[in-house]
């Protein structure tokens, strides 16, 4: 229950009603009995900066950015980075950062490929300065030949975008899994899926809100449904 004392993140996007978020940052909450609560709110493009400052000043402790607001939230807070999907409000200030690229943390890669062009897309190109990028807009289809590592940061779910090989390694950020990832496993592929992904991130975000290590078991029980 929400009362007086409690610290309220929120989760901005547009739509934000299939997000897993709520369901996993509140059970992390709970799990170590926080009085804390995470909120999704449905927020058009227009209402963006509205919202931000809004949040600030109602005294929440922070917030995750989800599309399409990403790369437009970098541009209004405190960051250096492209995209921006954590907030925090702390001393009068809004700090941008991005846990987009957290699932990255242990892989090593040496020729890494990005897919798409969006927000999170941008965050894994800043986290693989040396990696190559395809975008339906630019340079299309991937060349994934030779590639150890390849990121699928699109919103692409029933189109197989690249056929991968053993040996090979796949990020996939939408979930449920995609066609790409489906197709993937199938020929022996480690893929890191959208669930894997989403709990590295949240991970990363609780413990800049809180100050505290993420009870990453509980958030990942929750999501295996």
């Amino acid at each position: 229950m929400i009362t007086a004392s409690t610290r309220l993140v929120a989760l901005l996007g547009h739509p934000v009603g299939h997000s897993l978020s709520p369901r996993m940052q509140n059970a992390a909450f709970a799990a170590l009995a926080l009085d804390w609560a995470y909120v999704a709110l449905d927020v058009p493009p227009k209402r963006l900066e509205e919202a931000v400052r809004g949040l600030a000043a109602a005294g929440f402790a922070g917030a995750n950015v989800t599309a399409p607001h990403k790369l437009a939230v970098a541009k209004l807070v405190d960051t250096e980075a492209p995209s921006v999907n954590t907030l925090v409000f702390r001393d009068g200030r809004i700090e941008g950062t991005s846990t987009d690229a957290a699932i990255l943390e242990g892989l090593e890669t040496e020729h890494p490929v990005v897919l798409g062009e969006g927000g999170a897309a941008q965050a894994f190109l800043q986290a693989l300065p040396h990696a190559r990028s395809f975008a339906r807009r630019g340079e299309w289809p991937p060349d994934v030949g030779d590639a150890d590592l390849v990121v699928n940061a699109t919103a692409a779910r029933d189109e197989v975008l690249v056929e991968l090989r053993a040996g090979q390694t796949l990020v996939d950020l939408p979930y449920p899994a995609s066609a790409t990832a489906r197709a993937a496993r199938d020929a022996g592929v480690r893929v890191l899926d959208g669930h894997d992904v989403l709990v590295a991130q949240g991970t990363a975000s609780f413990e800049l809100w809180t100050g505290l290590s993420a009870p990453v078991d509980v958030m990942r029980a929750v999501l295996e449904f």
